[in-house]
């Protein structure tokens, strides 16, 4: 990715020699997500362009330089798959596209069994921030919880938050194939964007909720408009999680008086992730594989040198997860 708004290229580049405490690792796969559509927009301000996308990949360890165990201290060897988390530095050579150095610093987790590249790359960035989100929420079980958006991260949401314990998970979404896998990862009801309006997504969950409103609201869609509709479809007393808007999309109006004070709403911030998330979230992926189907949410499957179409894919919400597949 050269700069904004230009088509994506298509480098070699030569394997790098290891520096002490630094892994190559051999590209399973690597997801194509959101940011990497705010990065080709130059939605991110400070990114030292040139850069090669690839923030949450799944990789094969080749070798390393006196590394033998993970971040958690599990002993790692050629041959095993691992995940990373994230970025250390910016040096414009972190990322390769067929082959991944992670420099010293970088912290590594083995995927625990059984776990498969898949499942962890369906899931992806957004499998480690929405359940960042549910755990900031702190809901109880018991709670009503309201997904809005059904992303990549509201579709981890809506999963982490039923496995928490939530007495009914409700997700606003679109399109359809989107609140399909929203229910097959959780969520007892959807509400479909398309083809409700405001007003009947409110009376919906009005009327789910005896009339009070949700307990916790997560809004990980990314769209401001979700962020004065969650204010209304939140309890008094109750929690409202903002977790979509990595990027800054422009400010919203609320009322200070009606959607806060009035209400004693708690409302919390939680932008990105940290690898407590990554390392918790996996091992109850590996835990509860059979209810949290994430490699279902592979929409499709793309080589190197279709990294345009899969942006381009991620960007029109033609698929809702786009991984790329080096060979």
């Amino acid at each position: 990715m050269t700069e904004p708004e230009a088509p994506l290229q298509l480098w070699t580049l030569d394997e790098p020699a290891l520096e002490p405490g630094a892994v190559l690792l051999e590209t399973i796969a690597s997801e194509v997500c959101g940011t990497d559509v705010h990065l080709h927009h130059g939605r991110l301000a400070g990114v030292p362009y040139p850069i090669i996308p690839g923030h949450v990949s799944v990789g094969r360890v080749l070798e390393s330089a006196g590394v033998g165990r993970d971040a958690v201290g599990t002993p790692i060897a050629p041959g095993d798959t691992v995940t990373f988390y994230d970025v250390h530095e910016i040096c414009h050579a972190c990322y390769w596209s067929e082959r991944i150095y992670l420099k010293p610093g970088v912290k590594i987790f083995k995927l625990p069994e059984p776990l498969s590249a898949d499942a962890v790359i369906g899931g992806g960035c957004g499998l480690f921030t929405g359940f960042g989100a549910v755990e900031r929420s702190e809901l109880e079980m018991g709670d009503t919880v309201l997904v809005q958006g059904a992303g990549p991260v509201g579709l981890s949401a809506a999963a982490f938050a039923a496995l928490r314990g939530a007495e009914q998970v409700i997700v606003i979404g679109a399109p359809d194939a989107r609140l399909e896998l929203g229910t097959r990862l959780g969520a007892d009801v959807t509400l479909s964007l398309e083809d409700l309006s405001r007003e009947e997504r409110s009376s919906s969950v009005r009327e789910l909720t005896s009339g009070r409103g949700a307990d916790v609201v997560i809004e990980a869609s990314g769209n401001p408009d979700a962020v004065p509709e969650g204010f209304d479809l939140l309890r008094d007393g109750g929690t409202y999680v903002i977790a979509g808007h990595y990027t800054d999309v422009g400010p919203v109006e609320i009322n200070p008086h009606l959607d806060i004070n009035r209400k004693h709403a708690d409302v919390r911030g939680h932008w990105g992730t940290d690898f407590r998330h990554v390392v918790r979230a996996l091992r109850m992926l590996a835990r509860h594989r059979d209810r949290l189907p994430f490699a279902d949410v592979i929409g499709k499957r793309y080589g190197l040198d279709q990294a345009n179409e899969a942006l381009e894919d991620v960007a029109a919400l033609r698929v809702t997860k786009a991984i790329i597949q080096p060979g």
